[in-house]
């Protein structure tokens, strides 16, 4: 009875050492979140527009996104160290003639340009640059609007009238000629700062709204989406923000160049530490 109850104790001690370990590797992917970015948990992502071959919803993996939208100042860091970006030598393959036209000069974003501002017209093709230097990337679709659908208080944003009331406030409202500085909204449940209310922003996979399924793996056009007949698929009707950004990002090229179009970085939790 001794021996059994020595090794019932042994068995109590070695799981209870154990147990926090399990738990903290469940709870949370190993390394430390980047410096001025938010892990966004695992979800998923259900598209406004689907095709009826399509699944109702995608898995989206848990991610490392930027709390705040990328500023002036930080594009005028990226820009000391690639002169090559610079608004006197960009090439119009990559971007329009309207890329940083509201900054002062080459490597002055002066008044019409706060320094913690959004920076703006700037295109894909440079947001996705800036992105690379950081060692990140630009957040895909699915990512963007799963992380920019949580709510102030909960991730559900849809069952959050406050946050309704304000995102549909905001896209109802003409931009400001110059932009308020980054960080004065309210974070939302994952701890991200103006995903609404601010900019309009680049996602890597801009480009695919028109396309169906799941946009890693099909290239192919669903034509019945550019009719009056494709809002019969979508998830929600009476969702007029997101038709906003569907129909805007569809309107996108690489290399166009919008006075409240910004960005942000984003990073996969297994590159983490690379």
């Amino acid at each position: 009875m001794k021996r059994q109850a020595t090794v019932q104790v042994a068995v109590a001690l070695l799981w209870a050492l154990a147990f926090p370990c399990l738990v903290q590797g469940q709870q949370r992917p190993a390394g430390k979140t980047p410096e001025g970015m938010v892990l966004v948990p695992a979800g998923r992502y259900t598209p406004l527009f689907r095709a009826e071959k399509d699944p109702k919803d995608f898995p989206v993996s848990a991610f490392f996104l930027d709390v705040l939208p990328v500023t002036n100042g930080d594009y005028l860091m990226f820009i000391r160290a690639n002169p090559k970006w610079r608004r006197s030598t960009m090439k119009r393959l990559f971007a329009d003639g309207d890329y940083l036209q509201s900054w002062a000069g080459d490597m002055e974003p002066g008044p019409k340009a706060a320094n913690n501002a959004p920076v703006t017209h700037l295109s894909w093709f440079a947001a996705k640059a800036y992105c690379a230097w950081k060692g990140k990337r630009l957040p895909t679709t699915a990512e963007w609007e799963y992380a920019a659908a949580a709510g102030l208080t909960r991730a559900d944003g849809e069952n959050d009238p406050e946050f309704v009331r304000q995102v549909r406030s905001w896209y109802a409202t003409p931009a400001p000629e110059t932009l308020p500085e980054v960080g004065r909204s309210r974070t939302n449940f994952f701890g991200v700062h103006d995903l609404h209310g601010l900019t309009w922003e680049w996602a890597a996979d801009f480009n695919t709204a028109m396309v169906t399924g799941d946009a890693r793996g099909d290239t192919g056009l669903e034509r019945q989406l550019f009719c009056g007949s494709g809002s019969e698929g979508a998830k929600d009707t009476g969702n007029f923000p997101a038709f906003m950004r569907y129909g805007f990002r569809s309107s996108l090229k690489a290399s166009y160049t919008v006075h409240n179009l910004g960005f942000r970085g984003a990073r996969s939790v297994d590159e983490q530490g690379k």
